[in-house]
């Protein structure tokens, strides 16, 4: 079984597809995550990522289709796997495509979470962390009891010179032109297409995927099986 995990930035994307791939005990493959593999490894495709890196340039589709191919001949067949933050694209969907009909497997599912723009804006924009303990924090949704102060510890909260609401915008713009159209190009395959409403909790939005995910294609967490 294969999933890719569609959604804006601050949708939650990563946290719930960690969340599923444990409770499924499915392996998830994002592409920060093969690309820190495999420059630990030292493989040849991580050798060559490292160099556009070192140089500042985005890493060429080429090369991180080549790495998501080697991870994905590194599991069982048996192994479900949700592709989070990859394909990101349709030249990457197509590359993709291609790769896994010479593995003899197809996308299964396209889960796609969604929100409002306003909403994603203040995820993000509002966030503020603590360099000395960790604790996380969001201006908007959970502010500190102290403006600017981790209620913990009480070292000043940092924020993320590219969190800012410009910054933000601009990335929502460049999921609308890059990603958004791979719903499109899904729609042309076999792969079932769920959309689950991003503007909820955690538990609500991990729930509702789970529901669907069990109706659509009859996949249930261990404890409901």
């Amino acid at each position: 079984m294969m999933v890719v995990l569609l959604g804006p930035p601050g949708v939650g994307k990563g946290t719930q597809g960690a969340i599923l791939a444990d409770d499924l005990g499915w392996h998830r493959l994002a592409t920060g995550d093969v690309l820190r593999a495999a420059r630990r490894e030292g493989t040849q495709l991580g050798r060559e990522a490292q160099r556009y890196m070192d140089r500042g340039d985005l890493v060429p589709d080429e090369i991180i289709v080549g790495m998501v191919r080697e991870r994905l001949e590194s599991l069982g067949a048996d192994t479900g796997v949700i592709l989070d933050g990859f394909p990101r694209t349709v030249p990457q969907a197509e590359a993709l495509e291609e790769v896994l009909g010479e593995l003899g497997a197809e996308v299964d599912a396209v889960l796609e979470l969604t929100a409002p723009d306003d909403v994603l804006v203040k995820r993000i924009s509002g966030r503020r962390s603590c360099a000395e303990c960790g604790r996380l924090y969001n201006t908007y949704f959970d502010p500190p009891e102290v403006d600017g102060q981790c209620d913990d510890c009480g070292t000043s909260l940092t924020h993320r010179d590219d969190d800012d609401a410009e910054t933000v915008a601009h990335r929502l713009e460049v999921y609308r032109a890059q990603t958004e159209p791979l719903v499109e190009f899904y729609r042309e395959t076999d792969a079932e297409l769920i959309r689950v409403d991003g503007d909820r909790s955690m538990p609500d939005v991990q729930a509702a995927i789970r529901s669907a995910l069990e109706e659509r294609l009859g996949v249930a967490g261990d404890e409901e099986q």
